[in-house]
Protein backbone atom coordinates (compact mmCIF):
# COMPACT_ATOMS: atom_id res chain seq x y z
CA UNK A 1 0.00 0.00 0.00
CA UNK A 2 0.92 3.90 -1.04
CA UNK A 3 1.97 5.82 1.73
CA UNK A 4 -0.43 8.20 -0.64
CA UNK A 5 -3.19 5.92 0.26
CA UNK A 6 -3.44 5.25 4.38
CA UNK A 7 -5.39 7.42 5.72
CA UNK A 8 -6.20 8.13 9.74
CA UNK A 9 -9.24 9.26 11.04
CA UNK A 10 -9.02 12.58 13.17
CA UNK A 11 -10.75 10.91 15.90
CA UNK A 12 -8.02 7.78 16.07
CA UNK A 13 -6.93 7.14 18.84
CA UNK A 14 -3.90 5.13 20.89
CA UNK A 15 -5.14 3.18 23.06
CA UNK A 16 -3.39 0.91 25.80
CA UNK A 17 -4.60 -1.25 28.52
CA UNK A 18 -6.75 1.97 30.44
CA UNK A 19 -5.93 4.25 28.38
CA UNK A 20 -5.64 6.09 25.72
CA UNK A 21 -4.92 9.24 23.52
CA UNK A 22 -5.50 12.00 21.53
CA UNK A 23 -3.21 12.11 18.42
CA UNK A 24 -2.61 15.81 17.00
CA UNK A 25 -2.83 16.32 13.17
CA UNK A 26 -0.57 13.99 11.09
CA UNK A 27 -0.33 13.82 7.23
CA UNK A 28 -1.95 10.93 6.54
CA UNK A 29 -5.05 12.47 7.80
CA UNK A 30 -5.75 14.13 5.09
CA UNK A 31 -8.60 13.84 2.10
CA UNK A 32 -7.92 10.74 -0.15
CA UNK A 33 -6.42 11.08 -3.61
CA UNK A 34 -7.77 13.21 -5.66
CA UNK A 35 -9.77 15.43 -3.20
CA UNK A 36 -8.88 19.09 -3.31
CA UNK A 37 -6.34 20.14 -0.66
CA UNK A 38 -8.19 21.13 2.05
CA UNK A 39 -11.22 18.82 1.06
CA UNK A 40 -11.45 16.64 4.54
CA UNK A 41 -10.68 20.14 6.99
CA UNK A 42 -14.01 21.93 8.62
CA UNK A 43 -15.10 25.47 8.35
CA UNK A 44 -15.22 27.25 11.57
CA UNK A 45 -16.98 29.99 12.81
CA UNK A 46 -15.93 32.27 15.63
CA UNK A 47 -18.61 35.43 16.75
CA UNK A 48 -16.74 38.16 18.86
CA UNK A 49 -19.04 41.36 20.36
CA UNK A 50 -18.83 44.19 22.45
CA UNK A 51 -20.96 46.65 23.63
CA UNK A 52 -21.55 50.34 23.29
CA UNK A 53 -19.77 51.04 20.35
CA UNK A 54 -16.42 53.33 19.51
CA UNK A 55 -15.15 56.91 19.22
CA UNK A 56 -15.41 58.13 15.77
CA UNK A 57 -14.70 61.99 15.64
CA UNK A 58 -15.04 63.42 12.64
CA UNK A 59 -12.27 63.25 9.94
CA UNK A 60 -11.09 66.82 10.57
CA UNK A 61 -11.21 66.61 14.34
CA UNK A 62 -7.62 67.27 16.62
CA UNK A 63 -8.62 63.62 17.79
CA UNK A 64 -9.11 61.80 14.24
CA UNK A 65 -6.83 59.87 14.43
CA UNK A 66 -8.40 57.45 17.40
CA UNK A 67 -11.33 57.08 14.73
CA UNK A 68 -12.28 53.53 14.86
CA UNK A 69 -12.71 53.10 11.26
CA UNK A 70 -9.76 53.27 8.98
CA UNK A 71 -8.70 56.51 6.92
CA UNK A 72 -9.21 55.76 3.08
CA UNK A 73 -10.84 53.17 1.33
CA UNK A 74 -10.32 49.77 -0.82
CA UNK A 75 -7.08 48.45 -0.73
CA UNK A 76 -5.18 51.97 -0.20
CA UNK A 77 -6.40 52.44 3.64
CA UNK A 78 -4.23 53.59 6.72
CA UNK A 79 -4.99 52.07 10.57
CA UNK A 80 -6.23 54.81 12.78
CA UNK A 81 -4.27 54.46 15.83
CA UNK A 82 -7.29 52.63 17.11
CA UNK A 83 -6.65 49.34 15.31
CA UNK A 84 -2.96 49.56 13.99
CA UNK A 85 -2.53 46.29 16.57
CA UNK A 86 -4.13 44.84 12.86
CA UNK A 87 -1.64 45.97 11.22
CA UNK A 88 0.41 42.64 10.93
CA UNK A 89 -3.08 40.83 9.82
CA UNK A 90 -3.93 43.20 7.31
CA UNK A 91 -3.84 40.57 4.40
CA UNK A 92 -6.07 38.01 6.42
CA UNK A 93 -8.81 40.89 7.25
CA UNK A 94 -11.75 42.92 5.95
CA UNK A 95 -12.77 46.16 7.83
CA UNK A 96 -16.48 46.92 7.04
CA UNK A 97 -18.16 49.65 7.34
CA UNK A 98 -21.99 50.92 6.28
CA UNK A 99 -23.54 47.74 7.61
CA UNK A 100 -26.06 47.35 9.85
CA UNK A 101 -29.33 45.21 10.91
CA UNK A 102 -32.30 47.08 9.77
CA UNK A 103 -34.53 45.88 12.87
CA UNK A 104 -31.74 47.21 14.81
CA UNK A 105 -32.77 50.99 13.68
CA UNK A 106 -35.95 50.83 15.30
CA UNK A 107 -34.87 49.58 18.28
CA UNK A 108 -33.54 51.17 21.48
CA UNK A 109 -30.15 53.04 21.62
CA UNK A 110 -28.71 49.74 23.57
CA UNK A 111 -31.01 47.65 22.97
CA UNK A 112 -29.36 45.17 19.88
CA UNK A 113 -27.05 43.26 21.37
CA UNK A 114 -29.61 40.53 21.57
CA UNK A 115 -30.12 40.62 17.86
CA UNK A 116 -26.02 41.22 17.09
CA UNK A 117 -26.24 37.33 15.55
CA UNK A 118 -30.16 37.58 14.99
CA UNK A 119 -31.26 40.26 12.80
CA UNK A 120 -34.71 40.00 15.22
CA UNK A 121 -36.92 43.47 15.38
CA UNK A 122 -37.35 43.11 19.67
CA UNK A 123 -38.50 46.00 21.69
CA UNK A 124 -40.75 45.20 25.61
CA UNK A 125 -43.30 44.15 23.86
CA UNK A 126 -41.67 41.79 21.09
CA UNK A 127 -39.60 39.95 23.70
CA UNK A 128 -39.10 36.78 21.12
CA UNK A 129 -35.89 36.26 19.55
CA UNK A 130 -34.89 34.39 16.64
CA UNK A 131 -31.82 31.72 15.52
CA UNK A 132 -28.43 33.06 15.61
CA UNK A 133 -25.99 32.84 13.10
CA UNK A 134 -23.52 30.53 14.97
CA UNK A 135 -26.82 28.30 15.56
CA UNK A 136 -27.43 27.62 12.52
CA UNK A 137 -24.07 26.39 11.44
CA UNK A 138 -23.67 24.41 14.69
CA UNK A 139 -26.66 22.76 13.66
CA UNK A 140 -25.07 21.65 10.15
CA UNK A 141 -22.69 20.05 11.90
CA UNK A 142 -24.41 18.81 14.79
CA UNK A 143 -22.88 14.96 15.46
CA UNK A 144 -19.48 15.55 13.99
CA UNK A 145 -18.04 17.46 17.27
CA UNK A 146 -18.04 16.93 21.22
CA UNK A 147 -19.73 20.02 21.20
CA UNK A 148 -22.13 21.47 19.21
CA UNK A 149 -21.12 25.45 19.64
CA UNK A 150 -18.84 26.83 22.37
CA UNK A 151 -20.92 29.92 23.89
CA UNK A 152 -18.85 32.20 26.30
CA UNK A 153 -19.50 35.85 27.78
CA UNK A 154 -17.72 37.83 30.66
CA UNK A 155 -20.82 37.84 32.60
CA UNK A 156 -22.19 34.40 31.77
CA UNK A 157 -25.86 32.74 31.89
CA UNK A 158 -28.54 34.63 30.20
CA UNK A 159 -28.67 38.39 31.27
CA UNK A 160 -32.02 39.65 30.74
CA UNK A 161 -33.95 40.89 27.76
CA UNK A 162 -32.30 43.67 25.16
CA UNK A 163 -29.21 43.34 27.85
CA UNK A 164 -28.68 39.53 26.85
CA UNK A 165 -25.34 38.42 28.02
CA UNK A 166 -25.45 35.78 25.59
CA UNK A 167 -24.91 35.98 21.26
CA UNK A 168 -26.45 32.47 20.87
CA UNK A 169 -30.06 31.90 20.42
CA UNK A 170 -31.40 28.40 19.18
CA UNK A 171 -34.20 27.60 16.73
CA UNK A 172 -36.69 29.14 18.65
CA UNK A 173 -35.79 31.95 19.94
CA UNK A 174 -34.36 31.44 23.19
CA UNK A 175 -31.34 32.10 25.31
CA UNK A 176 -28.88 29.35 25.57
CA UNK A 177 -26.40 30.17 28.78
CA UNK A 178 -23.08 31.44 27.89
CA UNK A 179 -19.94 29.97 30.07
CA UNK A 180 -17.86 32.42 31.59
CA UNK A 181 -15.65 30.60 34.00
CA UNK A 182 -12.70 29.33 32.07
CA UNK A 183 -11.72 25.73 34.54
CA UNK A 184 -15.50 25.01 33.91
CA UNK A 185 -14.72 25.67 30.32
CA UNK A 186 -11.67 23.75 30.24
CA UNK A 187 -13.03 20.90 32.42
CA UNK A 188 -16.03 19.88 29.72
CA UNK A 189 -13.31 20.36 26.62
CA UNK A 190 -10.59 19.01 27.73
CA UNK A 191 -10.52 17.60 31.17
CA UNK A 192 -12.90 14.85 32.92
CA UNK A 193 -16.24 17.16 32.43
CA UNK A 194 -17.43 19.91 34.79
CA UNK A 195 -19.86 18.45 37.65
CA UNK A 196 -22.98 19.93 35.47
CA UNK A 197 -21.63 18.22 32.64
CA UNK A 198 -20.98 14.90 34.39
CA UNK A 199 -24.39 14.72 36.35
CA UNK A 200 -26.45 14.88 33.04
CA UNK A 201 -24.01 12.41 31.48
CA UNK A 202 -25.38 9.91 34.08
CA UNK A 203 -28.37 11.02 33.75
CA UNK A 204 -28.58 10.17 29.77
CA UNK A 205 -29.35 6.04 29.98
CA UNK A 206 -32.01 6.51 32.10
CA UNK A 207 -33.19 9.14 30.46
CA UNK A 208 -33.31 7.88 27.33
CA UNK A 209 -35.65 4.79 28.80
CA UNK A 210 -37.87 7.60 30.09
CA UNK A 211 -38.05 9.19 26.64
CA UNK A 212 -39.37 5.27 24.96
CA UNK A 213 -42.10 5.14 27.31
CA UNK A 214 -43.01 8.74 27.25
CA UNK A 215 -43.36 8.07 23.10
CA UNK A 216 -45.11 5.17 23.45
CA UNK A 217 -47.96 6.27 26.07
CA UNK A 218 -48.14 9.30 23.97
CA UNK A 219 -49.02 7.48 20.76
CA UNK A 220 -51.62 5.31 22.58
CA UNK A 221 -52.67 8.21 23.82
CA UNK A 222 -53.03 10.39 20.41
CA UNK A 223 -55.43 7.99 19.02
CA UNK A 224 -58.19 8.77 21.52
CA UNK A 225 -57.55 12.96 20.97
CA UNK A 226 -59.38 15.04 18.99
CA UNK A 227 -57.99 16.73 16.01
CA UNK A 228 -56.65 19.88 17.93
CA UNK A 229 -55.59 17.87 21.05
CA UNK A 230 -53.65 15.58 18.18
CA UNK A 231 -52.08 19.19 16.62
CA UNK A 232 -51.00 20.27 20.40
CA UNK A 233 -49.66 16.56 21.36
CA UNK A 234 -47.79 16.47 18.10
CA UNK A 235 -45.89 19.63 18.73
CA UNK A 236 -44.95 18.51 21.47
CA UNK A 237 -43.40 14.96 20.38
CA UNK A 238 -41.32 16.66 18.22
CA UNK A 239 -39.70 18.54 21.32
CA UNK A 240 -39.55 15.05 22.78
CA UNK A 241 -38.05 13.56 20.29
CA UNK A 242 -35.54 16.80 19.59
CA UNK A 243 -34.08 15.95 23.10
CA UNK A 244 -34.33 12.15 22.36
CA UNK A 245 -31.86 12.85 19.26
CA UNK A 246 -29.82 15.39 21.76
CA UNK A 247 -29.43 12.22 24.40
CA UNK A 248 -28.37 9.99 22.03
CA UNK A 249 -25.96 12.51 20.33
CA UNK A 250 -24.43 12.84 24.00
CA UNK A 251 -24.38 9.48 24.68
CA UNK A 252 -21.79 8.80 21.53
CA UNK A 253 -19.43 11.15 22.87
CA UNK A 254 -19.27 10.04 26.74
CA UNK A 255 -16.74 7.18 25.42
CA UNK A 256 -14.71 9.15 23.57
CA UNK A 257 -11.77 10.80 25.49
CA UNK A 258 -11.00 14.53 25.46
CA UNK A 259 -8.40 15.44 23.33
CA UNK A 260 -4.70 15.94 24.54
CA UNK A 261 -3.37 19.36 24.89
CA UNK A 262 0.66 20.07 24.80
CA UNK A 263 2.50 21.09 27.89
CA UNK A 264 3.14 24.37 25.89
CA UNK A 265 -0.73 24.76 25.57
CA UNK A 266 -1.51 23.41 28.92
CA UNK A 267 1.19 26.29 30.63
CA UNK A 268 0.03 29.29 28.22
CA UNK A 269 -3.37 29.09 30.10
CA UNK A 270 -4.16 30.91 32.83
CA UNK A 271 -7.24 29.42 34.22
CA UNK A 272 -7.37 31.21 37.34
CA UNK A 273 -8.13 34.02 35.08
CA UNK A 274 -11.19 35.74 36.62
CA UNK A 275 -13.05 39.05 35.67
CA UNK A 276 -10.08 41.19 38.06
CA UNK A 277 -7.96 41.08 35.33
CA UNK A 278 -9.27 42.05 32.26
CA UNK A 279 -5.93 41.55 29.97
CA UNK A 280 -5.38 37.73 31.15
CA UNK A 281 -9.26 36.65 31.61
CA UNK A 282 -10.21 38.01 27.57
CA UNK A 283 -6.64 36.03 26.83
CA UNK A 284 -8.06 32.93 28.50
CA UNK A 285 -10.66 33.05 26.65
CA UNK A 286 -9.69 33.44 23.54
CA UNK A 287 -7.11 30.74 24.43
CA UNK A 288 -10.04 28.49 24.69
CA UNK A 289 -11.22 28.99 21.47
CA UNK A 290 -8.39 28.82 19.95
CA UNK A 291 -7.77 25.32 21.49
CA UNK A 292 -11.27 24.23 21.09
CA UNK A 293 -11.33 24.70 17.50
CA UNK A 294 -7.65 22.93 17.15
CA UNK A 295 -8.70 20.20 18.94
CA UNK A 296 -11.91 20.01 16.72
CA UNK A 297 -13.56 20.04 19.90
CA UNK A 298 -16.57 22.41 18.29
CA UNK A 299 -16.43 23.79 15.24
CA UNK A 300 -18.68 27.31 16.37
CA UNK A 301 -18.05 29.67 19.03
CA UNK A 302 -19.20 33.38 20.19
CA UNK A 303 -17.92 34.98 23.21
CA UNK A 304 -19.47 38.59 24.06
CA UNK A 305 -16.88 39.89 25.39
CA UNK A 306 -18.64 43.15 26.82
CA UNK A 307 -22.02 43.35 26.95
CA UNK A 308 -24.76 46.55 26.60
CA UNK A 309 -25.63 46.26 30.39
CA UNK A 310 -23.80 48.78 32.66
CA UNK A 311 -23.35 48.93 36.78
CA UNK A 312 -25.05 45.04 36.39
CA UNK A 313 -21.94 44.20 33.95
CA UNK A 314 -18.50 42.42 35.27
CA UNK A 315 -17.51 43.76 32.07
CA UNK A 316 -18.31 47.12 32.98
CA UNK A 317 -15.18 47.75 35.25
CA UNK A 318 -12.73 46.48 32.51
CA UNK A 319 -11.75 49.55 31.69
CA UNK A 320 -10.68 51.02 35.32
CA UNK A 321 -9.05 47.54 35.81
CA UNK A 322 -6.94 48.19 32.91
CA UNK A 323 -5.79 51.42 34.51
CA UNK A 324 -8.23 54.26 32.66
CA UNK A 325 -10.27 55.95 34.48
CA UNK A 326 -13.59 55.52 33.65
CA UNK A 327 -16.34 52.68 33.28
CA UNK A 328 -16.86 51.22 30.13
CA UNK A 329 -20.44 52.91 29.55
CA UNK A 330 -18.87 56.39 30.89
CA UNK A 331 -15.99 56.48 28.38
CA UNK A 332 -18.79 55.64 25.26
CA UNK A 333 -20.99 58.05 26.16
CA UNK A 334 -18.11 60.82 26.75
CA UNK A 335 -16.15 59.83 23.69
CA UNK A 336 -17.27 62.93 21.20
CA UNK A 337 -15.94 65.38 25.07
CA UNK A 338 -12.97 67.23 24.93
CA UNK A 339 -10.25 64.29 25.04
CA UNK A 340 -13.03 61.94 25.51
CA UNK A 341 -12.06 60.01 22.05
CA UNK A 342 -9.27 59.58 22.74
CA UNK A 343 -9.94 57.68 26.04
CA UNK A 344 -12.29 55.46 24.31
CA UNK A 345 -10.07 55.07 21.53
CA UNK A 346 -7.36 53.44 23.57
CA UNK A 347 -9.97 51.46 24.91
CA UNK A 348 -10.96 50.24 21.24
CA UNK A 349 -7.33 49.34 20.99
CA UNK A 350 -6.82 47.28 24.43
CA UNK A 351 -9.60 45.40 22.39
CA UNK A 352 -7.92 45.05 18.93
CA UNK A 353 -4.49 44.30 20.75
CA UNK A 354 -6.41 41.25 21.87
CA UNK A 355 -8.41 40.47 18.69
CA UNK A 356 -5.02 40.31 17.34
CA UNK A 357 -3.60 38.22 19.76
CA UNK A 358 -6.46 35.58 18.77
CA UNK A 359 -5.79 35.96 15.10
CA UNK A 360 -1.81 35.27 15.56
CA UNK A 361 -2.49 32.14 17.43
CA UNK A 362 -5.12 31.05 15.13
CA UNK A 363 -2.63 32.21 12.16
CA UNK A 364 0.38 30.25 12.93
CA UNK A 365 -1.54 26.76 13.90
CA UNK A 366 -1.32 24.72 10.53
CA UNK A 367 -3.77 22.21 9.12
CA UNK A 368 -2.16 20.95 6.50
CA UNK A 369 -0.98 22.90 3.65
CA UNK A 370 -3.23 25.93 5.43
CA UNK A 371 -3.41 27.61 8.75
CA UNK A 372 -6.24 27.22 11.33
CA UNK A 373 -7.77 30.94 10.35
CA UNK A 374 -7.55 30.02 6.84
CA UNK A 375 -10.56 27.95 7.37
CA UNK A 376 -12.05 29.84 9.74
CA UNK A 377 -14.42 33.09 9.76
CA UNK A 378 -14.08 35.30 12.78
CA UNK A 379 -16.12 38.07 13.04
CA UNK A 380 -15.85 40.88 15.12
CA UNK A 381 -17.75 43.48 16.42
CA UNK A 382 -20.60 46.20 17.73
CA UNK A 383 -24.27 46.61 17.57
CA UNK A 384 -23.50 50.14 17.76
CA UNK A 385 -21.03 52.81 16.03
CA UNK A 386 -21.69 55.75 18.41
CA UNK A 387 -22.88 54.96 21.43
CA UNK A 388 -26.09 55.69 20.86
CA UNK A 389 -26.23 54.84 17.24
CA UNK A 390 -27.71 51.65 15.99
CA UNK A 391 -26.25 51.55 12.39
CA UNK A 392 -22.76 51.43 10.24
CA UNK A 393 -21.46 48.65 13.14
CA UNK A 394 -17.66 48.60 13.19
CA UNK A 395 -17.31 45.12 12.28
CA UNK A 396 -13.66 43.28 10.88
CA UNK A 397 -14.23 39.77 9.23
CA UNK A 398 -10.72 37.25 9.20
CA UNK A 399 -9.78 34.97 8.10
CA UNK A 400 -11.86 32.30 5.88
CA UNK A 401 -9.09 32.66 2.29
CA UNK A 402 -9.30 29.12 1.84
CA UNK A 403 -13.63 29.32 2.10
CA UNK A 404 -12.93 31.89 -0.53
CA UNK A 405 -12.51 34.87 0.68
CA UNK A 406 -10.31 37.75 -0.18
CA UNK A 407 -9.14 40.14 2.75
CA UNK A 408 -6.55 43.38 2.84
CA UNK A 409 -9.30 46.17 1.92
CA UNK A 410 -11.67 49.07 3.97
CA UNK A 411 -14.81 47.94 2.31
CA UNK A 412 -17.67 50.25 3.10
CA UNK A 413 -21.31 49.30 1.85
CA UNK A 414 -24.06 50.89 1.17
CA UNK A 415 -26.34 51.23 4.46
CA UNK A 416 -29.34 49.56 2.00
CA UNK A 417 -27.52 46.49 2.45
CA UNK A 418 -28.41 44.59 5.85
CA UNK A 419 -25.82 42.80 7.88
CA UNK A 420 -28.08 39.50 7.44
CA UNK A 421 -26.41 39.53 4.02
CA UNK A 422 -22.83 39.15 5.68
CA UNK A 423 -24.32 36.05 7.01
CA UNK A 424 -25.96 34.41 4.23
CA UNK A 425 -22.32 34.85 2.67
CA UNK A 426 -20.68 33.77 5.48
CA UNK A 427 -23.10 30.24 5.83
CA UNK A 428 -22.81 29.33 2.29
CA UNK A 429 -18.90 29.61 1.59
CA UNK A 430 -18.88 27.26 5.02
CA UNK A 431 -20.81 24.89 3.27
CA UNK A 432 -23.84 25.53 5.08
CA UNK A 433 -26.79 26.12 2.10
CA UNK A 434 -28.36 29.36 2.86
CA UNK A 435 -30.88 31.25 0.57
CA UNK A 436 -32.12 33.75 3.07
CA UNK A 437 -31.46 34.53 7.22
CA UNK A 438 -34.03 36.81 8.45
CA UNK A 439 -34.21 39.65 6.24
CA UNK A 440 -31.81 39.51 4.14
CA UNK A 441 -31.85 40.05 0.34
CA UNK A 442 -28.97 38.23 -1.08
CA UNK A 443 -24.87 37.77 -0.48
CA UNK A 444 -22.17 39.83 -0.77
CA UNK A 445 -20.10 38.88 -3.35
CA UNK A 446 -17.18 41.60 -2.94
CA UNK A 447 -16.19 39.81 -0.24
CA UNK A 448 -15.47 36.91 -2.25
CA UNK A 449 -12.28 35.91 -4.66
Amino acid sequence: MSMGSWRVNRRTFLRGTGVSLGLPWLECMEGAAGQSAGASFPARLVALYFGFGVALPKPDSDEKRWRWFPEGTGFDYQFTETLRPLEPHRERLTILGGLSHPNGRRMGAHDTGDTFLTAAFLNNKMLRNSISLDQVAAQAALDQTRCSSLVMSTDGGVGEPTRSSTLSYDDRGRPIPALNQPQQIFDRFFGSGDADFLASGRRLRSASSMLDQVLDDSRSLRRRLGVQDQDKLDEYLTSVRQIEQSVKRSQQWLEVPRPELTDEERDLLHLEADDEAPLMYIRTMYDLIYLACRTDSTRVATYQITNMADCSSLAAKFPQLQGFKDSLHSLAHGWDKPGGSENLGRWDRFMAEQLAYFLERMATAREGDASLLDRSLVLYGSSNSETHNNSNYPLVLAGGQRLGFAHGRFLTLSDQIPMSNLFVTMLNQMGVPCEQFADSTGDIGELLV
